[in-house]
């Protein structure tokens, strides 16, 4: 579960910020209220994971865990996808709205909102802690506002 904490992390601050092109740049004081937030969360969700979550043994063969699982894979390999397909929308130079097309974005407007939001309920899932749950559901209310001002 750490392990794939980590791995979320270490794409979106590390790997995702190098793949953008250009765009409009983030002011200062959205990008430290960012930061202090991933701070203060990672810290939360590490500090319960190491510190508070007991496990059964054979927890990483138990339903909850397998599910939650490949519900986080799942998620992140949708994220990652939609991304892709939102960094590619425009060719250089070009501006305007452009529809996102291909993935999931056939089902849904914002693929890659909903990507981040199965990620962290399938990471919920599979950690079982109330730490894991509280980020799954702050998620779903941030980024579920954010989906649908962009499906409007």
């Amino acid at each position: 579960n750490t392990i794939n904490f980590l791995f979320f992390v270490c794409y979106r601050a590390l790997i995702f910020p190098l793949l953008i092109r250009e765009g409009k740049p983030t002011p200062f004081f959205t990008f430290v209220l960012a930061l202090l937030f991933c701070v203060f969360n990672g810290y939360l969700q590490g500090r319960s994971l190491t510190t508070y979550a007991a496990y059964p043994a054979g927890w990483l063969g138990d339903l909850r865990f397998i599910a939650g699982f490949l519900g986080w894979l799942f998620g992140m390999a949708i994220n990652i996808h939609s991304d892709h397909i939102l960094r590619n929308l425009r060719k250089p130079g070009e501006t305007g709205y452009k529809i996102p097309r291909g993935g999931m974005f056939e089902y849904v407007s914002g693929a890659n909102f909903f990507g981040e939001i199965l990620e962290w309920f399938g990471f919920a899932l599979a950690c079982c802690t109330i730490e894991s749950l509280a980020f799954a559901v702050c998620t779903l209310f941030i980024l579920g506002s954010r989906a649908r001002q962009h499906h409007e």
